[in-house]
């Protein structure tokens, strides 16, 4: 009798996307920072393994996946490369959710499908100057005009808007009905009217390309709002708690990194004649980074697995993005300090660790707002 046990799937996705990895990410990496350019020949590499597709079902090109394994897959990438991870990220999430839940079949096929395989970049246009997470301050515009709708206004720090191919846009139809005077738009590159500028220079994540995105009369058709009149809130706030799980994961992901190249720095390095790891106070810093990570891993994944049964989220989606962002930027900040002065030099790879972890605070709700939101679930107020 054969009592070998076969891997889950959940672990052959793992594996597979931890070699994906190590052979084809790990070695270009820094390269790829320095270069600070969308990189559309990874992009394609990654389309290969069919990752754009993990969380969709084989009907539109997808692999079936459930979040825990969306959650696998972009925290390998995040170890290797949170540039890569990030434009992954808004690949197989935010830049193509509304797409498939409201897109029509048409536009299933002429931009779904084509995303999925890598042939078409998505983006996703939330933030405004004065309306990031105060959506109630969002200004930019749909008016019906026949059978068309008319966009006017800006976005800014939109990740993959110099390469992308479409946008899911958030907009303003009715000020007077306050957050349910929002609903969600399709518009494509190419588009009369639609402006995007020179892409940002950033501090980390340069690799990600961000821009800025403007509408002066831009004239879609009606079947462009994606989903219900009035429920573009309500259809984001359905998908959040996956966005905040997804920021988890991408958090775990660098920690891992930082503390990897620690501990192997801990065992090269010698002062005074011994290995630094030798010395308590560095092993201090290597035992919280380890136990920081494991509780981000246990809440990522508790979180990821109540989305996959059908639980409410909020407040454990809201904890896990908390946490693991934080510990991120706890280890790439104890990294820069066990490397010391060589922390400084761009030849080692902790400075990009210490660079991009910035990123992971702003997306899914800052620390400062989750607080805000775990204490109102804790029902303190």
């Amino acid at each position: 009798m054969n009592n070998i046990s076969k891997p889950t799937a959940e672990e052959l996705i793992r594996k597979s996307f931890a070699r994906f990895a190590e052979e084809e990410i790990i070695p270009v990496a820094r390269r790829l920072d320095e270069e600070g350019k969308f990189p559309r020949w990874m992009f394609e590499k990654i389309a290969a393994t069919g990752a754009f597709g993990i969380r969709y079902p084989r009907s539109v090109g997808g692999a079936g996946g459930n979040t825990t394994q969306f959650c696998i897959m972009v925290e390998e990438l995040a170890r290797a490369s949170m540039s890569i991870a990030a434009f992954t990220a808004m690949q197989c999430l935010m830049g193509t959710n509304f797409l498939f839940e409201y897109g029509t079949p048409e536009q299933h096929e002429r931009l779904l499908k084509p995303a999925i395989r890598g042939e078409k970049v998505a983006s996703f246009a939330l933030t405004e100057a004065d309306a990031a997470t105060d959506l109630g301050g969002v200004k930019t515009t749909a008016q019906s005009d026949g059978d068309d709708w008319i966009i006017n206004g800006t976005k800014t720090w939109i990740t993959n808007a110099p390469v992308a191919d479409f946008f899911t846009v958030l907009c303003q139809t009715d000020k007077k009905k306050g957050l349910k005077g929002l609903d969600f738009f399709l518009i494509e590159r190419g588009t009369p009217g639609l402006h995007v500028s020179k892409k940002f220079e950033k501090l980390g994540t340069r690799a990600t390309e961000i821009s800025e995105l403007a509408f002066t009369d831009v004239r879609i058709p009606l079947e462009n709002r994606l989903g219900k009149e009035g429920q573009g809130v309500g259809n984001l706030m359905r998908i959040l708690a996956v966005i905040r799980t997804m920021t988890a994961a991408l958090s775990l992901g660098l920690a891992r990194a930082a503390y990897d190249h620690s501990k192997r720095y801990c065992l090269e390095r010698t002062q005074f004649g011994k290995r630094i790891g030798s010395f308590q106070l560095v092993q201090q810093k290597i035992a919280n980074m380890a136990t920081d990570i494991w509780a981000s891993h246990l809440m990522t994944y508790e979180a990821a697995a109540m989305i996959d049964r059908g639980e409410r989220t909020l407040k454990q989606a809201s904890m896990a993005k908390y946490f693991a962002s934080e510990t991120a930027c706890r280890a790439t900040d104890e990294a820069t300090r066990i490397f010391g002065a060589y922390s400084y030099s761009m030849e080692y790879d902790v400075q990009r660790f210490y660079r991009d972890c910035r990123f992971l605070l702003f997306g899914g709700g800052t620390s400062e707002i989750l607080q805000t939101i775990i204490s109102r679930e804790c029902g303190v107020f």
